[in-house]
């Protein structure tokens, strides 16, 4: 990587690139779900099926996407057009609350409820394009041994930075309101300015080729050749480490907002600012963490970070409840322990299996295996946990709200079951391990 004018413009891009598609992913990650509550029901079916949808058109854009940029050799042109569509479905998926017809959160029809789910995947489809596929395969593209941890700490951070900017700035854009729209109306006007610029600023790597294996519908299937993956024996038992890790984070996130809105009762301005500050202090994690990474001890730091994250869990689940927190101050000190924990726990790990898998990747195929690591990062995940989340919240959750509807709200049990899911991520964590000492 050159480390003049032209270096420079990378790492701006790195940034803001990352960042505004951090915020937007976090925007729906979070603030889609508290909107469905405030907007729409109280309801985590309407939730799950977000979930489940958008994930399936994620990982099918991923692996579209993927081949095409492989054989054309260019990242640039999907970058661009992707976040410019991301941001244009971003501000048309807050429109959908005016389909409700002003009727109180509820009563949603079922219809309703349908073109919401539907306008999140569109969203996802399109922000899958330029930010799963264009970004990510881009990143892959410019890492070599000089800068693969500062580009692992960059990936791992950016998440964190938009959880905190997207929580804090968003909370004080929704505001106690629920002016929800003018939140996706900002955000969704970053992203689409970022993909104009990026049409200027962003540079595809000089080494990236044209990668193609015969027809396109050929080396489109080429990438379910399941025996030619299974050959990469590390990098399988990496995305299953992955895949148990992210099933358990997506149990208890995506009900994080409603959470501490609805059931510890907190603003959301003020949620932004508790999840915001101990997520700050935990992202200073990712420092020391760049020399172990080059250092290869890969292994050593995903195992703590799943420790630190299932502490954090417990600690929530087992003495944060409502009568404990005081919803007007950000001080709460279980609270914040448990935030700081959870955050640490995420961001290590996060930035050790980014580098880890990116390393592995074959080089004709970068596009083609960042489809792959969505299937194992979104799809899977996405699918399963809310099979496991909705069923849990439905049963601890459920009350009679003020207009005598049946309404469920996320509970502390989330996070215990959260807490011991997942530790299950030493299973394959300690195959990967193996496999790596072994290559």
């Amino acid at each position: 990587m050159k480390k003049t004018k032209d270096g420079a413009r990378l790492w701006a891009m790195v940034w803001a690139l990352g960042l505004a598609g951090q915020l937007c992913w976090n925007m729906e990650n979070q603030w889609f779900n508290t909107f469905v509550y405030a907007r729409i029901a109280k309801d985590p079916t309407i939730i799950s099926w977000m979930v489940a949808v958008s994930a399936a058109a994620t990982t099918f854009s991923t692996f579209l996407f993927g081949c095409i940029s492989d054989r054309l050799g260019k990242r640039r042109i999907l970058i661009s057009a992707g976040y410019i569509l991301w941001g244009i479905f971003t501000i048309l998926f807050g429109m959908t609350q005016y389909l409700t017809g002003g009727r109180t959160p509820g009563t949603v029809l079922t219809g309703v409820a349908a073109a919401v789910v539907l306008a999140d995947a569109v969203m996802s489809f399109f922000g899958s394009m330029g930010n799963d596929i264009g970004f990510n395969a881009w990143i892959n593209d410019h890492m070599n041994d000089g800068n693969r941890g500062q580009l692992g700490a960059a990936l791992a951070v950016q998440p964190v930075i938009g959880t905190i900017a997207g929580t804090v700035v968003g909370g004080i854009l929704v505001g106690t309101g629920d002016h929800y729209m003018r939140l996706f109306v900002v955000m969704g006007a970053l992203v689409i300015v970022l993909g104009v610029l990026s049409l200027f600023f962003a540079q595809d790597s000089p080494d990236l080729k044209p990668h193609v294996k015969g027809s396109f519908r050929e080396q489109f299937f080429s990438i379910f050749n399941v025996p030619a993956y299974l050959e990469h024996r590390e990098l399988v038992w990496v995305n299953l480490t992955l895949t148990v890790y992210f099933i358990a984070f997506n149990v208890y996130f995506v009900h994080l907002g409603n959470y501490m809105i609805y059931f510890l009762g907190f603003s959301a301005d003020m949620m932004g600012y508790i999840e915001g500050l101990g997520l700050a202090v935990a992202m200073l994690v990712t420092l020391p963490a760049i020399r172990l990474l080059n250092a290869g001890r890969a292994p050593l730091l995903t195992a703590v970070s799943v420790v630190l994250n299932s502490v954090g869990l417990l600690l929530m689940g087992f003495l944060v409840r409502p009568d404990r927190v005081n919803p007007s101050t950000i001080f709460n000190p279980l609270l914040l322990c448990g935030v700081l924990l959870v955050g640490l726990g995420y961001i290590l790990f996060l930035q050790t299996i980014t580098v880890w898998s990116k390393q592995l990747y074959p080089e004709d195929a970068r596009g083609q295996f960042e489809g792959i690591r969505i299937l194992f990062f979104v799809l899977i995940p996405m699918v399963i946990a809310p099979l496991i989340s909705n069923p849990i919240i439905k049963r601890s959750g459920e009350f009679v709200d003020e207009n005598g509807f049946t309404a469920y709200l996320p509970t502390n049990t989330l996070f215990l079951v959260s807490g011991f899911l997942v530790l299950l991520t030493f299973i394959p964590l300690y195959f990967a391990a193996r496999a790596r000492k072994h290559s």
